[in-house]
C-alpha cells in the first residue's frame, strides 16, 4: 500500500481497527442521528458511482449501495475492511489510502462520514480525491465540530487531563484526529487550495444514546476516542483514579434511561 501517512494506517490497522470491530453495531447504532444526515445531504442518485473514504466496517459504504449507488469503500484498516466484507459482499472493498491512491476520475460522489481528519496533508489529500471525480462530480463529507460542542466525546477526555504529565504546550488542533477538522474556515482553505469550488459548509447537531448505564458509559468512553488514547498510557493506581473521575463526571448525567449526550458535526458539501 503506498502512502505518506503511515502513523495514522499503522493506528486504525492495528490498533483502533479490532476495536471498531468488536463495538461496531453499537457504534452503527450510537452514530445513526449523524449517518443518516451525511447520507440525507449527499442526495445520492441511482446508478452513481460513489467512493466512501475510510468506510471503516462499512456501514455508509452499504447504506450507500442500498440507495441505489455503485460503491467502492476504502480504507486502511484490514481488519474493519473485513468486517465490512462480512456483512455485505456485494459491495466492492479496497484497503489502500485515499490520500495516494489513484481512482481514474470516475466517480460522481466522494463521501465520508468521519474519515477525512486524519490525512498528514490535507491539502494534497484532497487534491487526489478531487482528481477521483468527473467534472460535475461532488464531495460530501461529515466531521467533528469543536471538542466543546460534543461532549459525548470531551467529557471523558477533560475527566482524565488531570492525571496526565504536564505537556510542553498546547498541541496542534490542527493535527490528524477526530477534531482536525473542527474550524470551518481551515476547511474552506484546504478545500479551494485542492481545486474545488461551491463550498458549503452546515451546522447539524444530534442528541446520541451513549450507553444503557453508567458503567457502561465508561467501559465505552475509555475504549473509543480520544480518551481512549490516554487511558493506554496510565496504570496501575493512577488508571483507577482515573476512571473514577471519569465516571464521577458521567454521574449526573444518569437518570435511569441510558445516558444522552450532545453532539455536532459540520456537514460539507462542494464541487469539483
Amino acid at each position: 500500500m503506498n502512502t505518506t501517512n503511515q502513523e495514522q494506517i499503522d493506528y486504525w490497522d492495528k490498533r483502533a481497527g479490532p476495536t471498531w470491530v468488536e463495538l461496531q453495531e453499537r457504534l452503527d447504532a450510537l452514530l445513526t442521528p449523524l449517518s443518516a444526515a451525511g447520507l440525507r445531504a449527499a442526495d445520492v442518485q441511482v446508478g452513481e458511482r460513489v467512493l466512501d473514504v475510510g468506510c471503516g466496517c462499512g456501514d455508509t459504504s452499504i447504506a450507500l449501495q442500498r440507495l441505489g449507488a455503485d460503491v467502492l469503500g476504502v480504507d486502511v484498516s484490514g481488519p474493519m475492511l473485513e468486517q465490512a466484507r462480512s456483512r455485505d459482499p456485494s459491495v466492492q472493498y479496497r484497503q489502500a489510502d485515499a490520500a495516494a491512491m489513484e481512482f481514474g476520475g470516475a466517480y460522481d460522489l466522494v463521501f465520508s462520514r468521519f474519515g477525512v481528519m486524519f490525512f498528514s496533508d490535507p491539502v494534497a489529500a484532497f487534491q487526489n480525491l478531487h482528481r477521483a471525480l468527473k467534472p460535475t462530480g461532488r464531495l460530501l463529507f461529515v466531521c467533528w465540530q469543536p471538542p466543546g460542542a460534543n461532549p459525548w466525546m470531551s467529557t471523558a477526555g477533560r475527566a482524565i487531563a488531570p492525571f496526565l504529565p504536564a505537556s510542553d504546550g498546547p498541541g496542534n488542533p490542527r493535527a490528524p484526529g477526530p477534531f482536525a477538522f473542527a474550524d470551518e474556515g481551515y476547511v474552506t482553505e484546504i478545500l479551494q487550495s485542492a481545486g474545488f469550488s461551491n463550498i458549503s459548509i452546515t451546522s447539524h447537531t444530534a442528541t446520541l444514546r451513549v450507553a444503557d448505564t453508567l458503567a457502561e458509559a465508561v467501559a465505552f468512553q475509555t475504549r473509543i476516542g480520544p480518551a481512549a488514547r490516554v487511558m493506554s498510557e496510565l496504570e496501575g493506581d493512577q488508571r483507577a483514579a482515573a476512571l473514577g473521575a471519569v465516571e464521577d463526571a458521567l454521574r449526573p448525567l444518569d437518570q435511569g434511561d441510558g445516558l444522552h449526550m450532545g453532539s455536532a458535526v459540520w456537514l460539507v458539501s462542494a464541487k469539483a
